[in-house]
Protein backbone atom coordinates (compact mmCIF):
# COMPACT_ATOMS: atom_id res chain seq x y z
CA UNK A 1 0.00 0.00 0.00
CA UNK A 2 2.60 2.80 -1.24
CA UNK A 3 -0.14 4.86 -3.25
CA UNK A 4 -0.85 7.30 -1.49
CA UNK A 5 -4.73 7.77 -0.52
CA UNK A 6 -5.60 10.30 -3.92
CA UNK A 7 -3.97 7.97 -6.42
CA UNK A 8 -5.82 5.15 -4.93
CA UNK A 9 -9.10 6.74 -4.46
CA UNK A 10 -9.16 7.98 -7.85
CA UNK A 11 -8.70 4.02 -9.30
CA UNK A 12 -11.78 3.25 -7.28
CA UNK A 13 -14.18 5.90 -8.54
CA UNK A 14 -12.79 4.87 -12.30
CA UNK A 15 -13.48 1.35 -11.37
CA UNK A 16 -9.90 0.26 -12.09
CA UNK A 17 -9.88 -0.95 -8.35
CA UNK A 18 -12.15 -2.59 -6.04
CA UNK A 19 -12.51 -2.06 -2.15
CA UNK A 20 -12.86 -5.30 -2.25
CA UNK A 21 -9.28 -5.98 -3.58
CA UNK A 22 -7.76 -3.77 -1.76
CA UNK A 23 -9.39 -5.03 1.61
CA UNK A 24 -8.14 -8.31 0.67
CA UNK A 25 -5.10 -6.98 0.16
CA UNK A 26 -5.00 -5.19 3.62
CA UNK A 27 -5.81 -8.28 5.47
CA UNK A 28 -3.50 -9.66 3.72
CA UNK A 29 -0.81 -7.86 5.23
CA UNK A 30 -2.26 -8.07 8.59
CA UNK A 31 -2.17 -11.80 8.42
CA UNK A 32 1.22 -11.76 7.30
CA UNK A 33 2.97 -8.80 9.75
CA UNK A 34 0.68 -8.19 12.92
CA UNK A 35 1.37 -11.44 14.56
CA UNK A 36 4.76 -10.19 14.89
CA UNK A 37 4.34 -7.04 15.44
CA UNK A 38 1.06 -6.52 17.69
CA UNK A 39 -0.37 -3.43 15.80
CA UNK A 40 -4.40 -4.66 16.41
CA UNK A 41 -5.89 -5.37 18.95
CA UNK A 42 -9.08 -6.84 17.07
CA UNK A 43 -9.41 -7.43 13.60
CA UNK A 44 -12.66 -6.51 11.82
CA UNK A 45 -12.94 -8.82 8.63
CA UNK A 46 -16.78 -9.78 8.43
CA UNK A 47 -17.46 -5.84 9.25
CA UNK A 48 -14.54 -4.80 6.73
CA UNK A 49 -15.88 -6.57 4.04
CA UNK A 50 -19.12 -5.65 3.77
CA UNK A 51 -18.10 -2.52 4.14
CA UNK A 52 -16.32 -2.87 0.96
CA UNK A 53 -18.92 -4.26 -0.46
CA UNK A 54 -21.20 -1.85 -0.05
CA UNK A 55 -18.33 0.87 -0.95
CA UNK A 56 -18.27 -0.95 -4.63
CA UNK A 57 -21.98 -1.11 -4.88
CA UNK A 58 -22.50 2.79 -4.81
CA UNK A 59 -19.52 3.54 -6.53
CA UNK A 60 -21.10 1.40 -9.14
CA UNK A 61 -24.25 3.59 -9.15
CA UNK A 62 -22.25 6.66 -8.90
CA UNK A 63 -22.56 7.67 -5.39
CA UNK A 64 -19.35 8.34 -4.65
CA UNK A 65 -18.74 9.96 -1.33
CA UNK A 66 -15.02 10.95 -1.53
CA UNK A 67 -11.17 9.87 -1.30
CA UNK A 68 -11.90 8.03 1.84
CA UNK A 69 -14.44 6.30 -0.05
CA UNK A 70 -13.52 2.43 0.29
CA UNK A 71 -10.43 3.11 1.70
CA UNK A 72 -9.02 0.74 4.41
CA UNK A 73 -8.46 2.54 7.35
CA UNK A 74 -8.35 1.99 11.34
CA UNK A 75 -8.65 3.78 14.61
CA UNK A 76 -7.52 3.66 17.95
CA UNK A 77 -9.05 1.16 20.77
CA UNK A 78 -9.71 3.89 22.74
CA UNK A 79 -12.32 5.21 20.25
CA UNK A 80 -15.88 3.28 20.81
CA UNK A 81 -17.08 1.11 18.11
CA UNK A 82 -20.88 0.22 18.33
CA UNK A 83 -20.99 -3.19 18.91
CA UNK A 84 -17.24 -3.84 18.38
CA UNK A 85 -15.10 -4.04 21.50
CA UNK A 86 -13.32 -0.86 23.03
CA UNK A 87 -10.55 -2.21 25.06
CA UNK A 88 -8.20 0.83 25.56
CA UNK A 89 -5.73 -2.32 25.75
CA UNK A 90 -6.87 -3.17 28.87
CA UNK A 91 -7.69 -6.29 30.43
CA UNK A 92 -10.89 -4.95 32.58
CA UNK A 93 -12.33 -3.68 29.51
CA UNK A 94 -11.84 -6.84 27.31
CA UNK A 95 -15.25 -7.67 26.79
CA UNK A 96 -16.79 -3.63 26.81
CA UNK A 97 -18.60 -3.64 23.51
CA UNK A 98 -20.03 0.02 23.26
CA UNK A 99 -23.32 0.88 21.64
CA UNK A 100 -22.73 3.57 20.44
CA UNK A 101 -19.90 5.08 17.53
CA UNK A 102 -17.44 7.59 18.71
CA UNK A 103 -17.99 10.88 16.50
CA UNK A 104 -14.62 10.42 14.80
CA UNK A 105 -15.78 6.82 13.91
CA UNK A 106 -19.05 8.16 12.29
CA UNK A 107 -17.29 10.32 10.38
CA UNK A 108 -15.21 7.47 9.09
CA UNK A 109 -18.37 5.54 8.33
CA UNK A 110 -19.90 8.69 6.51
CA UNK A 111 -17.17 9.25 4.21
CA UNK A 112 -17.32 5.68 3.63
CA UNK A 113 -13.92 4.22 4.85
CA UNK A 114 -13.37 0.75 5.68
CA UNK A 115 -12.82 -0.07 9.25
CA UNK A 116 -10.07 -2.91 9.17
CA UNK A 117 -9.72 -3.29 12.80
CA UNK A 118 -8.46 -1.29 16.35
CA UNK A 119 -5.32 -0.89 17.55
CA UNK A 120 -3.16 -1.63 19.71
CA UNK A 121 -2.24 0.93 22.40
CA UNK A 122 0.00 1.82 25.72
CA UNK A 123 -2.64 0.69 28.60
CA UNK A 124 -5.38 3.39 29.38
CA UNK A 125 -2.84 5.63 27.54
CA UNK A 126 -0.93 6.15 30.42
CA UNK A 127 2.53 5.77 28.61
CA UNK A 128 4.77 6.42 25.43
CA UNK A 129 5.99 3.42 24.69
CA UNK A 130 3.19 0.88 24.28
CA UNK A 131 5.09 -1.78 25.92
CA UNK A 132 2.05 -2.00 28.29
CA UNK A 133 -0.89 -3.89 27.19
CA UNK A 134 -2.59 -5.82 28.66
CA UNK A 135 -3.22 -7.24 24.47
CA UNK A 136 0.72 -7.63 24.75
CA UNK A 137 3.08 -4.79 23.78
CA UNK A 138 3.51 -3.29 20.37
CA UNK A 139 6.95 -4.32 18.18
CA UNK A 140 8.64 -1.42 16.65
CA UNK A 141 8.79 -2.60 12.70
CA UNK A 142 12.77 -1.23 12.20
CA UNK A 143 14.17 -1.82 15.06
CA UNK A 144 12.17 -4.88 17.64
CA UNK A 145 14.87 -4.25 20.32
CA UNK A 146 13.39 -0.63 20.47
CA UNK A 147 10.01 0.31 21.49
CA UNK A 148 7.82 1.64 18.89
CA UNK A 149 6.43 4.66 21.17
CA UNK A 150 2.86 5.12 22.33
CA UNK A 151 0.13 5.40 23.76
CA UNK A 152 -0.43 5.18 19.58
CA UNK A 153 1.97 2.61 19.35
CA UNK A 154 -0.22 0.16 16.84
CA UNK A 155 -1.59 2.62 14.39
CA UNK A 156 2.11 4.10 13.86
CA UNK A 157 3.19 0.63 13.53
CA UNK A 158 0.16 -0.70 11.01
CA UNK A 159 0.27 2.51 8.88
CA UNK A 160 4.21 1.93 8.59
CA UNK A 161 3.95 -1.49 7.44
CA UNK A 162 0.86 -0.99 4.90
CA UNK A 163 -1.65 -2.74 7.05
CA UNK A 164 -3.95 0.48 6.32
CA UNK A 165 -4.14 4.12 4.82
CA UNK A 166 -4.54 5.75 8.15
CA UNK A 167 -5.72 5.43 11.42
CA UNK A 168 -7.80 7.49 13.79
CA UNK A 169 -5.80 7.98 17.04
CA UNK A 170 -5.13 10.61 20.29
CA UNK A 171 -2.48 12.79 21.64
CA UNK A 172 -2.18 14.04 25.36
CA UNK A 173 1.67 14.79 25.42
CA UNK A 174 2.41 14.34 21.90
CA UNK A 175 1.64 10.26 22.06
CA UNK A 176 0.54 10.34 18.47
CA UNK A 177 3.36 12.29 17.15
CA UNK A 178 6.21 9.99 19.40
CA UNK A 179 5.30 6.56 17.82
CA UNK A 180 4.87 8.20 14.11
CA UNK A 181 8.65 9.66 14.34
CA UNK A 182 9.69 6.40 15.86
CA UNK A 183 7.96 4.41 12.93
CA UNK A 184 8.69 6.84 10.30
CA UNK A 185 4.96 7.90 9.19
CA UNK A 186 3.32 11.47 9.94
CA UNK A 187 0.78 12.30 12.58
CA UNK A 188 -1.20 15.68 12.41
CA UNK A 189 -2.84 16.39 16.31
CA UNK A 190 -4.84 19.58 14.79
CA UNK A 191 -6.05 22.70 16.96
CA UNK A 192 -7.78 21.98 20.14
CA UNK A 193 -11.07 21.17 19.36
CA UNK A 194 -11.47 20.95 15.95
CA UNK A 195 -12.06 17.04 15.66
CA UNK A 196 -14.59 15.99 18.25
CA UNK A 197 -13.23 13.93 21.13
CA UNK A 198 -16.89 12.87 22.34
CA UNK A 199 -16.78 8.69 22.98
CA UNK A 200 -13.18 8.53 23.72
CA UNK A 201 -14.25 5.47 26.14
CA UNK A 202 -17.57 7.25 26.22
CA UNK A 203 -19.18 5.60 29.08
CA UNK A 204 -15.71 6.51 31.44
CA UNK A 205 -14.77 9.20 33.82
CA UNK A 206 -11.41 11.05 33.09
CA UNK A 207 -8.55 9.99 35.29
CA UNK A 208 -7.42 13.29 36.16
CA UNK A 209 -9.28 16.90 34.71
CA UNK A 210 -6.46 17.37 33.01
CA UNK A 211 -6.90 14.57 30.42
CA UNK A 212 -9.96 16.25 28.46
CA UNK A 213 -7.92 19.71 27.86
CA UNK A 214 -5.00 17.72 26.95
CA UNK A 215 -6.15 15.12 24.96
CA UNK A 216 -6.61 15.80 20.94
CA UNK A 217 -8.12 13.41 18.35
CA UNK A 218 -4.98 12.95 15.47
CA UNK A 219 -4.85 11.50 12.95
CA UNK A 220 -1.52 9.15 11.36
CA UNK A 221 -0.92 8.47 7.98
CA UNK A 222 2.19 8.03 5.54
CA UNK A 223 2.69 11.53 4.71
CA UNK A 224 1.06 14.95 5.14
CA UNK A 225 -0.70 14.71 1.94
CA UNK A 226 -2.70 11.58 3.43
CA UNK A 227 -3.18 13.18 6.63
CA UNK A 228 -4.72 16.51 5.00
CA UNK A 229 -7.49 13.97 3.18
CA UNK A 230 -8.34 12.24 6.21
CA UNK A 231 -8.88 15.89 8.09
CA UNK A 232 -10.89 17.02 5.42
CA UNK A 233 -13.26 13.92 5.63
CA UNK A 234 -13.33 14.20 9.37
CA UNK A 235 -13.82 17.93 9.07
CA UNK A 236 -16.36 17.75 6.66
CA UNK A 237 -14.50 21.18 4.93
CA UNK A 238 -12.40 21.35 2.21
CA UNK A 239 -8.95 22.10 2.79
CA UNK A 240 -8.45 25.87 2.27
CA UNK A 241 -4.92 27.48 0.65
CA UNK A 242 -3.11 28.55 3.06
CA UNK A 243 -0.87 31.45 3.24
CA UNK A 244 2.55 31.61 1.98
CA UNK A 245 4.94 30.94 4.55
CA UNK A 246 7.11 33.49 5.10
CA UNK A 247 9.09 33.02 8.43
CA UNK A 248 10.00 29.87 10.02
CA UNK A 249 11.11 30.10 13.62
CA UNK A 250 13.93 27.23 14.04
CA UNK A 251 13.02 26.44 17.94
CA UNK A 252 16.90 26.47 19.73
CA UNK A 253 15.69 25.88 23.58
CA UNK A 254 14.15 22.27 22.09
CA UNK A 255 15.73 18.81 24.74
CA UNK A 256 17.91 16.96 22.63
CA UNK A 257 21.14 14.06 22.64
CA UNK A 258 23.77 15.58 19.83
CA UNK A 259 22.38 12.88 17.84
CA UNK A 260 19.04 14.12 17.46
CA UNK A 261 20.92 17.84 16.90
CA UNK A 262 22.74 16.69 14.33
CA UNK A 263 19.80 14.89 12.51
CA UNK A 264 17.56 18.00 12.90
CA UNK A 265 20.31 20.29 11.52
CA UNK A 266 20.56 18.33 8.45
CA UNK A 267 16.46 19.30 8.27
CA UNK A 268 17.22 22.89 8.60
CA UNK A 269 19.49 22.65 5.97
CA UNK A 270 16.97 21.23 3.63
CA UNK A 271 14.57 24.25 4.86
CA UNK A 272 17.01 27.03 3.54
CA UNK A 273 16.15 25.59 -0.14
CA UNK A 274 12.17 26.27 0.71
CA UNK A 275 12.21 30.22 0.08
CA UNK A 276 11.24 31.09 3.48
CA UNK A 277 13.04 33.13 6.21
CA UNK A 278 14.47 30.87 9.01
CA UNK A 279 15.00 32.70 11.93
CA UNK A 280 16.04 31.69 15.81
CA UNK A 281 12.85 31.07 18.47
CA UNK A 282 11.94 30.05 21.57
CA UNK A 283 8.92 27.61 21.91
CA UNK A 284 6.71 27.82 25.13
CA UNK A 285 7.93 24.21 26.59
CA UNK A 286 8.55 25.67 30.69
CA UNK A 287 4.69 27.18 30.65
CA UNK A 288 3.23 23.51 29.81
CA UNK A 289 2.11 22.05 33.05
CA UNK A 290 -0.59 19.57 34.78
CA UNK A 291 -2.70 22.35 35.92
CA UNK A 292 -6.67 22.10 34.45
CA UNK A 293 -7.02 25.88 35.83
CA UNK A 294 -3.55 26.59 34.37
CA UNK A 295 -4.12 25.55 30.66
CA UNK A 296 -7.83 27.01 30.37
CA UNK A 297 -5.82 30.61 32.05
CA UNK A 298 -3.33 30.36 29.46
CA UNK A 299 -5.38 29.49 26.88
CA UNK A 300 -7.31 32.33 26.92
CA UNK A 301 -4.59 34.60 27.62
CA UNK A 302 -5.96 36.95 24.41
CA UNK A 303 -2.34 38.92 25.25
CA UNK A 304 -0.21 35.76 24.69
CA UNK A 305 1.15 35.45 21.51
CA UNK A 306 3.97 32.98 20.55
CA UNK A 307 4.77 33.09 17.21
CA UNK A 308 5.45 37.17 17.40
CA UNK A 309 6.76 37.81 13.46
CA UNK A 310 6.57 34.00 12.76
CA UNK A 311 4.33 32.07 10.67
CA UNK A 312 4.92 28.49 12.68
CA UNK A 313 7.66 26.32 14.30
CA UNK A 314 10.14 23.67 13.63
CA UNK A 315 11.72 21.42 15.83
CA UNK A 316 12.58 17.98 16.40
CA UNK A 317 9.48 15.60 17.57
CA UNK A 318 11.91 13.18 19.62
CA UNK A 319 14.93 14.21 22.51
CA UNK A 320 16.62 10.92 21.65
CA UNK A 321 16.16 7.70 19.83
CA UNK A 322 13.49 5.32 21.09
CA UNK A 323 14.82 3.49 23.94
CA UNK A 324 15.70 -0.20 23.90
CA UNK A 325 12.64 -2.17 25.79
CA UNK A 326 15.00 -3.07 28.63
CA UNK A 327 15.75 0.75 28.89
CA UNK A 328 12.10 1.76 28.84
CA UNK A 329 11.02 -1.10 31.29
CA UNK A 330 13.57 0.42 34.00
CA UNK A 331 12.46 4.25 32.96
CA UNK A 332 9.35 3.86 33.40
CA UNK A 333 5.86 4.54 31.29
CA UNK A 334 7.13 7.85 30.05
CA UNK A 335 10.62 6.16 28.60
CA UNK A 336 9.75 8.17 25.12
CA UNK A 337 10.13 11.69 26.23
CA UNK A 338 7.02 14.38 25.44
CA UNK A 339 9.54 17.05 26.30
CA UNK A 340 9.40 18.73 22.64
CA UNK A 341 5.79 17.91 22.10
CA UNK A 342 3.70 18.17 25.70
CA UNK A 343 3.50 22.39 25.15
CA UNK A 344 0.99 21.98 21.58
CA UNK A 345 -1.29 19.86 24.20
CA UNK A 346 -1.15 22.39 26.89
CA UNK A 347 -1.77 25.74 24.65
CA UNK A 348 -4.02 23.37 21.82
CA UNK A 349 -1.54 24.34 18.92
CA UNK A 350 -1.76 22.48 15.76
CA UNK A 351 1.58 20.29 15.60
CA UNK A 352 2.53 17.33 12.91
CA UNK A 353 5.78 15.29 12.87
CA UNK A 354 6.87 14.01 9.31
CA UNK A 355 9.72 11.47 9.04
CA UNK A 356 12.78 13.90 8.51
CA UNK A 357 15.26 10.78 8.11
CA UNK A 358 16.82 8.24 9.91
CA UNK A 359 19.42 7.92 12.91
CA UNK A 360 21.77 5.35 11.67
CA UNK A 361 20.94 2.78 9.25
CA UNK A 362 17.21 1.75 9.50
CA UNK A 363 16.02 4.07 12.85
CA UNK A 364 13.68 6.95 11.88
CA UNK A 365 13.87 10.79 12.85
CA UNK A 366 10.91 12.95 12.88
CA UNK A 367 10.39 16.67 12.32
CA UNK A 368 7.63 18.43 13.75
CA UNK A 369 6.20 21.74 12.42
CA UNK A 370 3.61 23.78 14.69
CA UNK A 371 1.23 26.86 13.81
CA UNK A 372 -0.50 29.21 16.38
CA UNK A 373 -4.47 28.15 16.85
CA UNK A 374 -6.39 27.57 14.09
CA UNK A 375 -3.86 27.56 11.36
CA UNK A 376 -4.36 24.08 10.87
CA UNK A 377 -4.23 24.68 6.69
CA UNK A 378 -0.91 26.18 7.28
CA UNK A 379 0.61 23.49 9.34
CA UNK A 380 -0.27 20.72 6.67
CA UNK A 381 0.77 22.91 3.76
CA UNK A 382 4.54 23.45 5.62
CA UNK A 383 4.85 19.98 6.27
CA UNK A 384 3.58 18.60 2.62
CA UNK A 385 6.10 21.32 1.40
CA UNK A 386 8.76 20.01 3.81
CA UNK A 387 8.15 16.29 2.70
CA UNK A 388 7.98 16.99 -1.36
CA UNK A 389 11.56 18.74 -1.08
CA UNK A 390 13.13 16.00 0.42
CA UNK A 391 11.71 13.64 -0.55
CA UNK A 392 11.52 11.67 2.91
CA UNK A 393 8.29 8.84 3.27
CA UNK A 394 8.11 5.93 4.68
CA UNK A 395 8.52 2.97 3.13
CA UNK A 396 6.64 -0.44 3.99
CA UNK A 397 8.96 -2.65 5.76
Amino acid sequence: MLDSILDVADRIKRAELSSASLVDLAFERIDATNPRLNAFITVTRELARGQAANADNEIRSNRWRGPLHGIPVAVKDFYDTAGIRTTAGFAHFAQRVPTKNAAMVDRLRDAGAVLVGKTNMHRLGSGTTSLESDFGPVVNPWNPQRVAGGSSGGSAVAVATGMCFGTVDTDAVGSGRLPAAICGVTCFKPTYGVLDASGILGDQPPPDPTIPLLSHPCITARTPDDVAVMFAALTGRARAAAAPLRRLGVVTNYTATAEIRAAFERCVASLAMMNVELVEATAPFDAARFDAAAIQHDRADTSRDDFIDLDAFVLPTLTARAPTIDEARAQGEQAVSPDNTFFCNYFGYPAISVPGGFLGETERFGVQFVGRKGADDLVLSVAGAFSSLTGRSVGTH
